[in-house]
C-alpha cells in the first residue's frame, strides 16, 4: 500500500465524518489536504465525487427528515448567485475576499455563540430564503463555500440536528452533480480520479454511517454550537491560507 493510498483513505474518512456529522464542511478539509500530494485537476474532481456520494447516501438514509420546500427554494435562489461568484473568482482580489470572508464568518459565529439574539423564523420566509440561497450561490461559485449562509438559515428556522443534516444534502446533491457534469465535460474525470475515488469509498462509507450516528446523538440545543465552532475553524483556515499564499507569491517575486 503506497503512501498516496494511505493518505487518501485517511483524508476521505475525516472529511466524510465531518460532512456526515455536521452536514457540511468536508471540502475545506479534503481539497487542501489532497493538494499536498495530488494535482488540482485530480484533487477537486475527487472531492466533488466524494461530496456526491455523501449527499446521496444521506438523502437515501434520512429522506423523511428533509425540508424539501426549503431545499428547493435555496437551490433556486442560489442559481443567480453562482455567476456572480465566478466573476469574483476571476476578477476579485483573492486574498482580500477570502480574508474578509474569514473574518465575517468568525465574527458572526462568535456572535451566534455568545450573543443574545432571539430572532427566529417559525416558518419558511421567502426573503431569508433568497438572502441565504443567493449568498450560498455566490460563495459556492467563488470558492465552493456554500455552507455558511445555509447554516444561518437552518439556525433561524431552529432545525434539529437531524433535519439540518438531511436538508443540506438535498441542496448539495444537485449542486455537486452540476459541478461533476462540468468536470466530466472538460475531461477531468479520468481513470486516475476514478481509481482514487473507488479507493476512498473504503473509508468514506463507514465514516458516513458513523457521522449519522454521531449526528443523531447530538443534543439539538448544542448542535449549532458545534456547527459554529466548525465555522470558526473554517474562517481561520481561509485567513491563514490566503495570507500564506500571498506571502509565497511575494517571496517568489
Amino acid at each position: 500500500m503506497t503512501l498516496t493510498i494511505i493518505l487518501i483513505l485517511a483524508i476521505s474518512f475525516i472529511a466524510s465524518l465531518v460532512r456526515s456529522t455536521l452536514g457540511f464542511g468536508e471540502s475545506l478539509f479534503a481539497v487542501p489536504l489532497f493538494l499536498f500530494f495530488l494535482p488540482v485537476e485530480v484533487a477537486v474532481p475527487l472531492s466533488v465525487m466524494l461530496s456526491i456520494t455523501i449527499a446521496l447516501v444521506i438523502v437515501i438514509q434520512d429522506h423523511s427528515s428533509i425540508h424539501f420546500k426549503s431545499a428547493k427554494w435555496l437551490i433556486v435562489y442560489a442559481v443567480p448567485g453562482i455567476p456572480i461568484g465566478l466573476f469574483i473568482l476571476i476578477y476579485g482580489n483573492e486574498t482580500f475576499v477570502k480574508t474578509g470572508l474569514g473574518f465575517l464568518i468568525i465574527i458572526y459565529s462568535l456572535f451566534s455563540l455568545f450573543g443574545k439574539s432571539t430572532f427566529t423564523l417559525k416558518q419558511d420566509n421567502k426573503l431569508w430564503l433568497f438572502i441565504c440561497g443567493f449568498l450560498s450561490g455566490i460563495l459556492g461559485g467563488a470558492y465552493g463555500l456554500n455552507g455558511p449562509p445555509l447554516v444561518v438559515y437552518g439556525n433561524l428556522r431552529k432545525w434539529t440536528a437531524k433535519h439540518f443534516r438531511a436538508t443540506l444534502q438535498a441542496y448539495f446533491l444537485p449542486a455537486s452533480l452540476i459541478g461533476f457534469t462540468g468536470y466530466y465535460i472538460k475531461g477531468l474525470v479520468t481513470a486516475e480520479v476514478n481509481q482514487y475515488f473507488l479507493i476512498s469509498l473504503i473509508t468514506a462509507l463507514p465514516a458516513i454511517f458513523l457521522g449519522r450516528y454521531l449526528n443523531h446523538k447530538l443534543n439539538n440545543q448544542s448542535f449549532f454550537k458545534y456547527v459554529y465552532w466548525a465555522l470558526i475553524i473554517i474562517g481561520i483556515i481561509l485567513i491563514v491560507v490566503s495570507i500564506k499564499n500571498t506571502t509565497s507569491l511575494y517571496t517568489r517575486e
